[in-house]
């Protein structure tokens, strides 16, 4: 290999180390995430409470597109990603009411 190759090859390894450390991240954060809402849907169900809050999930899709846009990463795609959390913890929590 030439040595610019080479440099080449090492950039990448180091680029991918961090790209799993970030997804491991994620995963993690997820799950610490998903605990809180887990939480959330049984006291819902308690209380006799809707599973879902459109005024909360509005705060929250406007405050991650803002962090987006301050992190430089597409607000769009934050909704998109910030849409699906919400979808799947209401599912959680529709199924702690049944």
């Amino acid at each position: 290999m030439t040595d610019a190759a080479t440099r080449a090859a090492e950039l990448l390894n180091d680029h991918r180390q961090s790209i799993d450390r970030l997804d491991a991240i994620l995963v993690y954060t997820l799950g610490e995430r998903f605990k809180h809402t887990q939480a959330v849907g049984k006291l819902k169900a308690e209380h006799d409470l809707p599973p879902s809050d459109p005024t909360r999930e509005a705060q929250q899709i406007e405050r991650l597109e803002d962090l987006a846009r301050r992190a430089n990463l597409d607000p769009e795609f934050a909704k998109k990603f910030l849409n699906f959390v919400i979808d799947e913890v209401i599912r959680h929590h529709k199924k702690h009411q049944e």
